[in-house]
């Protein structure tokens, strides 16, 4: 009896492992469909009858055209989540498009639900990610050029910057059909409704007026 407590710790920290990711489908198709009539959500989607499955349903042209950078970010991501591409419901995969005017930008963010590798295409990019503080936040950053590969661990803090003179484009693939996104400044200076004044001085060691300040700068949506 003595060993009972183990063997619960282990079947635990089996199971946490287990939900770690995207469950393994057991079908070989579940092409995603929205069902209307019920309103139970879980972490995927209805399947459609494989007998009504054609091969378009395993086809996305959404990642063909340049992505519109022309905001203040100079970058445009183009999603290829399970909601744009429902043939890739339970495979945990999923793609961006992502393109970068001279300078543009992809903020500091993180997936929460899934790792990433970006390919470089055409241009020079500069990207990193942040260890948590369990590794004392160390940065790990690298300048990409065409054909490189580099990856960003679930979780973690990371960005991507083209620092070339001309356009930059990258296709990134996630190990989640639908990794999420958190984009730091959005999340903690555009919190709707926003998050106390007092907490955001105290946490950034801030006067109050920057944080007005930067409050106004991310009233808009640029995610």
């Amino acid at each position: 009896m003595k060993f009972l407590p183990i063997s619960f710790l282990i079947l635990a920290l089996a199971t946490a492992t287990a939900l770690a990711d995207d469950p393994s489908p057991l079908q070989d198709i579940c092409v995603a469909i929205n069902d209307l009539d019920s309103g139970v959500f879980v972490n995927g989607k209805f399947c459609k009858d494989p007998k009504q499955v054609t091969a378009d349903d395993f086809l996305f042209m959404g990642l063909r055209n340049p992505g519109n950078t022309s905001n203040p970010l100079g970058f445009e991501a183009t999603l290829a989540f399970v909601d744009q591409f429902p043939g890739l419901n339970t495979l945990g995969i999923s793609m961006v498009r992502a393109d970068f005017a001279p300078g543009g930008l992809s903020p500091p963010h993180t997936h929460p639900r899934g790792t990433e590798v970006v390919v470089v295409v055409e241009g020079t990019l500069l990207v990193g990610f942040v260890t948590s503080n369990q590794l004392n936040n160390t940065l790990f950053t690298k300048v990409l050029y065409k054909g490189d590969v580099f990856v960003f661990p679930i979780g973690l803090i990371h960005f991507q910057l083209n620092i070339g003179n001309t356009n930059a484009l990258a296709f990134v693939i996630f190990s989640s059909q639908n990794p999420g996104l958190i984009t730091i400044a959005n999340t903690v200076f555009g919190a709707k409704p926003p998050i106390s004044a007092e907490v955001l001085t105290k946490a950034f060691q801030v006067d109050k007026k920057v944080v007005d300040y930067l409050e106004e700068q991310f009233s808009y949506d640029n995610n």
